[in-house]
């Protein structure tokens, strides 16, 4: 039900827009996250918006690089990752949460896409 694409291969301060496109079933009234994840680390919230997109948390570690946004019109989300480093280097995924408003728990959400590879090459 949802379908991450958009990751690949790049270099040290370039920059990649990852997309999260829902089918059977609308997620406008759910708030969306993104996480990801590395080899034997747990998976982590990269960030999250709310379901008017109003309200959006992003890590620490991603501030001022990452831009989260969605388009309820099109039943999609969005990443833009700008000025990347090889610490970004993971699976991403997107996720969509039972409830309206942000959420940083992995818990809080049950909708999961089958993730996408980011690589950030030095």
């Amino acid at each position: 039900q949802l379908q991450a694409f958009g990751g690949g291969l790049v270099q040290a301060g370039g920059s990649l827009k990852l997309s999260c496109a829902a089918s059977g079933r609308n997620f406008s009234s759910n708030a969306m996250g993104w996480f990801r994840q590395t080899p034997g680390k747990e998976r982590d919230i990269v960030a999250a918006i709310s379901w008017t997109g109003r309200t959006i948390y992003y890590a620490d570690s991603v501030k001022g690089r990452f831009t989260i946004s969605r388009d309820n019109a099109k039943n999609t989300v969005y990443l833009q990752m700008i000025s990347l480093k090889p610490k970004d280097t993971a699976v991403y995924y997107c996720a969509a949460a039972l409830g309206n408003y942000v959420d940083i728990a992995l818990n809080a959400y049950n909708y999961w896409g089958q993730g996408t590879l980011v690589t950030v090459s030095s």
